[in-house]
Order: structure tokens, then sequence, then C-alpha cells
């Protein structure tokens, strides 16, 4: 629960640090033939866990007070289902877990990706998305992050 952050600095930190471990910022474009351009802007904050550590998950999900949980039945070389804690709504994003990241720092590599990340909610909320060279200059900013893989939406617009 957001609202009694000030009682619990333990709870703050340990979610930075399964974060710094378990969590993502991403963001895709995808194809969406409902848009005006055919194409969406899809941030999320993700983070990870085997089934034995659901409650886990469900401690975050209640600490933020949002996001949903969901199965990935793909268990790789896991030997349980993998849950994730997936906060999808840009309201969310923008009034708690962007504050609470600002206000608590990331420790690695990820907070490269939270910056990238807060740059690109910024541009939805200025409504940059809705524009070809908005849209652009998502898709470069999302090469920059995690797996830096080419964006499919660059490459197709480069053909």
């Amino acid at each position: 629960m957001l609202d009694n952050q000030q009682e619990s600095p333990n709870i703050r930190n340990w979610i930075v640090g399964f974060t710094d471990g378990e969590g993502c910022f991403s963001v895709s474009i995808i194809k969406n033939s409902t848009t005006k351009s055919g194409w969406q802007v899809f941030p999320e904050f993700v983070i990870t866990q085997g089934e034995k550590s659901l409650k886990t998950l469900n401690e975050i999900q209640n600490y933020f007070g949002c996001g949903k949980i969901y199965i990935n039945r793909r268990k790789d070389n896991h030997k349980e289902n993998l849950y994730r804690y997936c906060v999808r709504s840009i309201k969310d994003i923008r009034e708690k877990i962007i504050p609470f990241y600002q206000q608590n720092k990331l420790r690695t590599a990820k907070s490269q990706d939270f910056d990238k990340f807060c740059k690109i909610i910024q541009l939805i909320a200025e409504q940059k998305h809705l524009k070809q060279k908005g849209m652009i200059q998502i898709a470069e900013i999302i090469q920059q992050m995690n797996r830096k893989v080419p964006a499919r939406f660059l490459e197709i617009l480069r053909d």
C-alpha cells in the first residue's frame, strides 16, 4: 500500500533489491489494427518469480495496489511454473511505479532502463506516440533498453 511508505523503509529496500534482480521495465511497439497508426506503444513493469515464491509477488502487488499476476507455463529449465507481476496501466505506472523508483533508487544497470522507461512514459503523456515522429523517437529509445533487439517497427518503416 503506497500510502504507508513512511512506515516501511525495509519493504521499500526489499522491493528495490527484488526489482534489481528479477524486475524489468520494458516497452514494446505492437501491431494494433484498432489504432489510427496501426501500432500501439505497450509499456509494462514486470517482476518474475517461480511458483514457490508466488507469495512474494502478491506482497509486491499489495504494496503497490495495482497490477496483475499472470501464470507463465513456460518452464524453461525450471521445474515449476513461472509467474509475472505486471503493471500495464499508464496511470498506475505514472502515479505509483515511477514515483516509487524515483524515490527509491535502483542500484544496478536497470536504473538506466528505468530512466529510458520514464522518458517514454513522458512522451506518451505528451501524446507524442500518436504521430510517426514520436513513435520513431520511442522506438529508438526502446532499442537502447534491455536486450537491445532491433525494433520491428523501425525495420518496417525503413523498408
